[in-house]
């Protein structure tokens, strides 16, 4: 009947699905781990615990990149926007201790483009690998008039986890503990409503130079996943977090690094994010002066006219994750952090909070 209709004349083409899947087939391979079961394309992903663990806790987490998937669009930049994903879900899981087992992607968009869908979940293989966390499964959703066209949008999962009795949640943390910032790639995934507002009014200068790099390319950088760098922290101060993929840890005789807790520094910056893993009574002097902006942001701040209050709860400026512990242990885990690559400084100290102003930045 000439009138007859189809999915794909509605929108919907079945058959590009099944190409991109064909097309990640590979890249997801790479991210497997032992307790994998199952390939892509199940109605569920499997992953077998086993008895590894005495009182295993999971610990879950999802998230977005934000309006950073805005200007990757924008620059048709789509391979490591993914790296974004699974970063932004993995470092927060980190935090309670956990390793990350296994993360599963959401990809919705207008039409599906498969270039540019692999492109992306090359992206978050990636940054799977980079986690030690395997690619189990997710989903692509083709929804005609949802999106304009060229765009897409992004959300991940992740789920981990850690021993019981390793598992951090700021307990331990007392006055007299330092805070250990250690440094990020760049603004990671968080601010860009105000980066691209920031952009717009500079004239979108991406060839400027800042710091040695393009500021494109600065921007751009994908987020930092400090998971495996923390996990041998938390293994050298005796925590089983991180032993099940990993238990020979090259630091292992060396003096145990008591870690108090741990924050990754998203929307909400420097000011709102380490606070939340500090118990009450407690509070945070951070030492400005040691919070040295890179020179994306003090392009950012300088260009915006950004006040530098509105900067710390913006944007993480520099310091991507921290970590509270006891001074004396500082120069062993900065020792550590630096052989993975990752500078870190003393940024601040924990004390007895004062009022409401729980977060002192002088």
């Amino acid at each position: 009947m000439s009138d007859a209709l189809t999915y794909r004349a509605a929108g919907v083409d079945i058959d590009a699905g099944n190409a991109l899947v064909e097309r990640i087939k590979p890249l997801v391979k790479r991210t497997s781990r032992p307790e994998v079961m199952g390939g892509l394309g199940g109605f569920g992903g499997l992953f077998n615990l086993g008895g590894k663990y005495k009182e295993p806790v999971l610990v879950s987490g999802t998230d977005g990149v934000g309006t950073k998937l805005k200007l990757a669009q924008q620059l048709n930049r789509h391979d490591t926007i993914g790296i974004d994903l699974v970063g932004m879900c993995v470092n927060d899981v980190l935090v309670q201790g956990a390793e990350p087992l296994f993360f599963l992607d959401y990809f919705a968009t207008g039409k599906l483009d498969v270039d540019t869908a692999a492109a992306v979940v090359g992206g978050i293989a990636r940054g799977c690998e980079l986690a030690g966390c395997a690619l189990i499964g997710g989903e692509t959703a083709e929804m005609p008039d949802m999106y304009p066209p060229g765009e897409y949008d992004l959300a991940g999962f992740t789920v981990g986890v850690v021993e019981k009795a390793a598992l951090l949640g700021g307990d331990g943390i007392v006055a007299g503990d330092v805070v250990l910032g250690v440094a990020s790639s760049g603004p990671h995934s968080n601010g860009y409503s105000l980066i691209r507002k920031i952009l717009e009014r500079a004239g979108s200068p991406l060839d400027l130079d800042v710091g040695g790099v393009r500021l494109v390319d600065a921007l751009m950088a994908p987020t930092t996943i400090y998971v495996k760098p923390m996990l041998e922290l938390l293994a050298v101060q005796g925590s089983s977090a991180g032993s099940s993929q990993n238990p020979a840890h090259p630091c292992a005789d060396s003096s145990k690094i008591p870690v108090h807790g741990m924050a990754h520094i998203t929307g909400g910056g420097l000011r709102e994010n380490i606070i939340r893993v500090v118990p009450d009574g407690l509070g945070l002097a951070l030492d400005a002066a040691s919070i040295a902006l890179p020179p994306v942001f003090d392009w950012l701040q300088r260009e915006g006219k950004v006040a530098r209050e509105e900067m710390w709860r913006t944007f993480n400026c520099g310091v991507g994750f921290t970590v509270i512990l006891p001074q004396a242990a500082v120069a062993a885990a900065s020792a550590l952090l630096a052989k993975h690559g990752l500078a870190s400084r003393m940024i601040g100290e924990v004390v007895k909070a004062v009022g409401d102003e729980r977060v002192h930045i002088g």
